[in-house]
């Protein structure tokens, strides 16, 4: 149970995290300056943008790659594929992973026409040839064995672990996918060459095998943790019209007919330059990032910018519940909607983190934790599912043994009304904005750090700068702002709630 517990909240805080990295945690303004002083900014002719900061203290250089594609862009029938096209990244192109390309190809177009077949026919439900559904099986099934042939198994990662690279990883969220890895600055060519030609040329070899794993994670993950399927069940609640309250990592239904070209067809629309933002930091030199750029990257065609997501979700008639019931350890979650990070009271949210919910000194795990100890863990946050659209502040509890989650609920709900009905003290407010202040400083200190920062600052609000200006708003967030949101924003007709309902085994 403990496991379980710990591995929501481990969930909870690398999601937390991933928000914050796009998010709350500014430098002092007078840094700016510095900052512009080492910053190199320009646009290829086909729409990719770069950021180059230069940092020589050690010879070592970070890439990220933000990609402006996530789980907010799917529609029903595909959902999980921006999470299945991250996996489909890591595969090579016609040169990298494969020592036979055309004669792969080959196999592929057999296993592609053998799935549709095979989907054709199970859609038939009981009127399906069983005897040839089991024939087109068979026929998958070889042609991704004759495939397999000519794969070279993880040759693309390897070439970057080969030549000293480290933190070689990607993952997708609700608003983007992203791609990281750092390597010896003598390397950059070599990343120039390896990364444009994925984006311009990509295999999505293994296709079918990786949308497995993708499925087998979907049931570990979310269909046998009871945290995982609360969490679900509530985004679902959350929003009923926005695609926000879709997995990310997909629906079963739609992972077990996703199809290779729906993927390629989503690649060449959401994968483009226009839609790449891309940050490298480290020991470079900026005119030789900008030549080799326009070498590598510059090949790739150009497309327009895809449109964002034009559904709004409707405000709320009244609270929203959900329940799941199962053995495990009770759980609460309860939500409220707010706006995006581009609202003028996204600084007031992040102080009201610092306050509530920021580690062992704040308001929720103080009350709930070491004063009531009705829990083992209480905590509270902006930015989730994302922060491109309107989110959702959350609070959540953890009970204790033998406390329910009806006692930590209301336990959160006193500490809210606290918010509304008594200033936030000037040594809490206080503490808050040195938090931001310290938070900041620290993720400065690694260059993969403030290359996902800058990307993602840059793309959701259209400016990297605003990373170091964000500072300046929560200097200006003031006790009287913190009850005013509160008050807007934490209502019952605003909230969504959803709790793991204890439910008793017989032996």
């Amino acid at each position: 149970m403990e496991h379980k517990m710990r591995a929501f909240l481990v969930g909870a805080m690398v999601l937390l995290l991933s928000v914050l990295a796009a998010g709350p945690r500014p430098a002092r303004a007078q840094d700016l300056a510095q900052f512009e002083q080492r910053m190199t900014e320009f646009t290829l002719e086909n729409g990719l943008k770069f950021l180059v900061l230069e940092r020589h203290e050690a010879p070592v250089v970070s890439f990220h790659t933000y990609a402006d594609v996530g789980a907010v862009d799917e529609v029903k029938g595909i959902t999980g594929l921006a999470h299945l096209f991250e996996h489909m990244a890591f595969k090579g192109t016609k040169t990298v992973g494969t020592t036979d390309y055309e004669a792969e190809a080959v196999a592929m177009a057999k296993a592609d026409e053998a799935f549709l077949e095979l989907k054709a026919e199970r859609r038939m439900g009981d009127k399906a040839d069983e005897a040839r559904i089991q024939e087109l099986e068979n026929e998958l099934k070889q042609a991704r064995e004759e495939a397999q042939k000519y794969l070279v198994h993880d040759e693309f990662e390897e070439v970057f672990v080969r030549e000293g690279g480290s933190g070689f990883n990607a993952g997708t969220g609700w608003d983007a996918t992203q791609y990281i890895v750092s390597l010896p600055a003598n390397k950059v060519g070599l990343w120039m060459l390896m990364e444009s030609d994925r984006f311009a040329d990509p295999v999505l070899r293994e296709f079918y095998k990786e949308r497995d794993v993708v499925m087998e994670e979907r049931r570990l993950r979310t269909e046998s943790q009871p945290t995982g399927r609360l969490l679900e069940e509530f985004m679902a609640a959350a929003y009923k019209a926005h695609p926000y309250g879709e997995p990310i990592v997909g629906h079963m239904s739609d992972l077990e007919t996703l199809t290779r070209a729906e993927a390629k067809e989503f690649f060449e629309k959401y994968y483009g330059p226009s839609n790449l933002t891309i940050a490298i930091v480290g020991d470079v030199d900026p005119d030789q990032i900008e030549a080799l750029a326009g070498k590598y990257f510059g090949r790739i065609p150009s497309g327009p910018k895809p449109d964002p997501v034009e559904t709004v979700e409707p405000p709320q008639l009244g609270e929203r519940r959900v329940v799941v019931e199962d053995p495990a350890q009770p759980f609460v979650l309860i939500g409220y909607h707010k706006p995006n990070i581009n609202h003028p009271d996204n600084a007031v949210f992040d102080a009201i983190t610092d306050v509530v919910g920021m580690g062992r000194t704040s308001r929720l795990y103080k009350s709930l934790v070491k004063e009531k100890r009705i829990a083992v863990y209480a905590s509270g946050f902006q930015g989730i599912p994302g922060n491109k659209y309107p989110g959702l502040f959350l609070f959540y509890a953890v009970p204790a043994r033998d406390h329910t989650h009806q006692e930590c609920e209301e336990a959160i709900y006193v500490e809210i009304e606290r918010l509304k009905s008594e200033p936030v003290s000037p040594e809490e407010l206080a503490k808050a904005k040195t938090r931001a202040r310290a938070g900041l400083i620290r993720q400065l200190a690694s260059n993969s750090g403030l290359a996902a920062q800058l990307t993602a600052y840059d793309v959701l609000t259209g400016d990297w700068r605003n990373l170091f200006k964000q500072l300046d708003s929560i200097e200006k967030v003031t006790a009287e702002d913190i009850q005013r949101v509160a008050k807007q924003y934490f209502t019952t007709k605003n909230k969504t709630v959803g709790v793991i309902e204890t439910t008793v085994t017989e032996d």
